[in-house]
């Protein structure tokens, strides 16, 4: 495992896992989220593109995201381990609910200096509502990039129920940076 994709619906802790296996793996992680926003009113950076491009051509990295339209592909075809976070929207939705709620009444700033505002609650493109709406066809789109055939091997480490991917990540830690072994993997 080098470069290494977490994806999932939004909600599901793709973050929260991709930091951990990094801090275990001592591999980089990046927040595509972040590298995406780069300021105010959600705007998206100029440079995204380039950023990301120019990582996936390092060695070891972690992304956390299914990937944006003009990147995901090169993403998806540079990495050699996904880590899929196939949680069920009973899973999910609590998890984002509290999490923009928490963000909008705090007003915590989060990528490019943004806050979650309450009027935004509305939109399609909210966190609550977009992975309300987009789970099934995330899902779908996962599982089709998952099992299309590719030159290099992608190895699929793939969760239902987040206390299997937690007891996946204690065994990486156990086990060091190798990684715990496949069948291990397997197992969890």
């Amino acid at each position: 495992m080098r470069r290494i994709l977490v994806v999932g619906i939004t909600g599901a802790g793709k973050s929260t896992l991709a930091r951990a296996l990094a801090a275990r793996l001592g591999v980089p992680w990046y927040e595509m989220d972040a590298l995406h926003f780069s300021g105010p009113g959600w705007t998206v950076s100029a440079e995204f593109g380039r950023a990301v491009a120019a990582i996936v051509e390092e060695d070891r990295w972690i992304f956390d995201s299914y990937g944006y339209p003009e990147v995901r592909d090169l993403v998806w075809e540079r990495a050699d381990t996904v880590v899929w976070l196939d949680y069920p929207r009973w899973v999910v939705m609590p998890r984002v609910l509290r999490r923009s709620l928490l963000r909008t009444v705090t007003r915590r700033r989060i990528f490019g200096g943004n806050r979650e505002r309450a009027v935004e609650w509305l939109s399609r493109d909210h966190p609550v509502l977009s992975s309300w709406y987009g789970h099934a066809e995330r899902r779908t789109e996962i599982g089709r990039r998952t099992g299309a055939p590719r030159e290099v091997a992608l190895r699929v480490v793939r969760f239902d129920r987040p206390r299997e991917a937690r007891r996946w990540l204690r065994g990486i830690a156990r086990e060091g940076a190798g990684g715990p072994s496949d069948a291990a993997a397997d197992a969890a």
